[in-house]
């Protein structure tokens, strides 16, 4: 007889452990040190920022002496004749000529930005995303590679030293970035009102000032803000296209310009609260135009994203 065949036991099948789900201490604790850590360094950053601000309001109110013995001290007088020094010795002017600028310089650059971001964003045709690259390759080309032929170019048109020549400038300027933003912004809108707009008999140029315009508010709100703050804070442009072309020919500084011109004097008249008040004269209206459409900025920068 054959011996009996012995069989083998089965190996042990391993079933695979669940992992074990976090304790939820263990989630709030880690909550706590991400918000600890968020928390803290916005504040850090915001006082490097809010700082040297309060610095230079605080400085505006002081006296030479003052200022050369303790720069981080309180005032002993708080008066606004500085103010009206600064106002009186040219920073009205340069404030005038500025705001004279960006009225014009502002719309224009929104309405002719958006509506070249509108039809490359809504109209399919031969050679759009070409434009549209083209419009874009423009936001990627420093300014200092063009000084030399946009001087020759606007001296040709006899607009050197001119309120008009600056303004195109600034339009020129400020439309790759116009337009890239408000293209991607105009994608985002519904096509189902562009369709109701054209098949209730409305033309191209109502559809757009009537009804997409009105839905693109919070995007132009925000990238409103960004040319203001782009075109008031401009120093090279003005300084190549603003300067006095003869004996006779005026001043019209812009407010960057009119710094400069501000610390050199006081450089040799020695009154340093002059041009910390002229600064702060400068800085104010950009704070406030940030802080009153603080809300309409963010909305405009996530409506995108949540579309």
């Amino acid at each position: 007889m054959s011996a009996p065949i012995k069989e083998t036991p089965a190996a042990p099948v391993e079933r695979p452990v669940a992992p074990r789900p976090d304790r939820p201490g263990e989630q709030r604790g880690e909550g706590v040190v991400l918000n600890v850590f968020s928390h803290g360094f916005l504040a850090l950053w915001a006082l490097l920022i809010v700082l040297p601000l309060l610095w230079l309001v605080i400085s505006s109110f002081k006296t030479d002496a003052q200022i050369g013995g303790s720069a981080f001290g309180w005032p002993h007088n708080w008066s606004l004749d500085v103010f009206q020094r600064a106002w009186s010795k040219g920073i009205g002017d340069y404030f005038l000529n500025t705001v004279i600028v960006l009225v014009f310089s502002v719309p224009l650059t929104m309405l002719f930005g958006s509506m070249a971001a509108y039809v490359l964003a809504r109209y399919q045709f031969w050679g759009n995303r070409l434009l549209y690259y083209f419009f874009v390759a423009g936001a990627m080309f420093p300014v200092f590679l063009a000084l030399v032929p946009l001087f020759f170019m606007v001296k040709r048109l006899d607009m050197l030293n001119t309120y008009q020549g600056l303004i195109l400038v600034y339009i020129a300027y400020s439309m790759p970035f116009t337009v890239f933003f408000m293209h991607a912004f105009f994608r985002t809108l519904p096509t189902a009102v562009f369709e109701a707009a054209v098949l209730d008999g409305a033309s191209h140029t109502r559809t757009f000032f009537q009804v997409m315009l009105p839905m693109a508010k919070p995007g132009l709100i925000s990238v409103g803000i960004f040319n203001t703050l782009g075109q008031w804070n401009q120093f090279i442009l003005p300084t190549v296209l603003m300067q006095p072309q003869s004996g006779g020919d005026p001043e019209r500084y812009v407010l960057t310009q009119g710094l400069i011109q501000l610390q050199q004097q006081q450089g040799y008249a020695s009154d340093l609260p002059v041009l910390f008040a002229g600064v702060t004269i400068a800085m104010i209206p950009m704070l406030v135009v940030y802080l009153s459409f603080q809300r309409q900025v963010q909305a405009g920068l996530t409506s995108a994203t949540l579309k």
